[in-house]
């Protein structure tokens, strides 16, 4: 027979975590609806984030710049997370750790080049 009594603390946060998540969504939900503050109308619903409504259909495809600043910013932001573990141990990789992090940067700089030579970074 297995001894399932050592899951329960377990279970019982899980269970906590549950009713916990559930009030947060739903309380303040309740209460708006309670309180009348509840109440949708065609100012409220209006398009909020840029201030005027969309041109066109949300569906469209995006300009490919807006994919190629993307990419570009993440590769550069992981650029910065392989040197922050690299400068720290440093010390211990000694030249070779250098030269091949050299390399690194100067790959990534070469992309950067022809990234902006490709007018990649211009905005019309």
């Amino acid at each position: 027979m297995v001894d399932l009594s050592q899951y329960l603390p377990i279970l019982i946060f899980l269970g906590i975590a549950v009713a916990l998540s559930a009030l947060f969504v739903f309380l303040p939900m309740g209460v708006s609806r309670l309180t009348g503050t509840h109440q949708p109308n065609a100012q409220k619903n209006s398009e909020y984030e840029c201030g005027f409504p969309a041109f066109e259909d949300p569906r469209s495809q995006f300009d490919v710049r807006f994919y190629l600043v993307a990419i570009l910013f993440i590769i550069f932001d992981l650029e910065a997370a392989f040197l922050f573990p690299w400068a720290v141990s440093l010390d211990l990789t000694g030249w070779p750790g250098w030269i091949t992090m050299m390399g690194f940067l100067f790959e990534l700089a070469v992309g950067l080049a022809y990234a902006w030579k490709k007018g990649a970074l211009e905005w019309e």
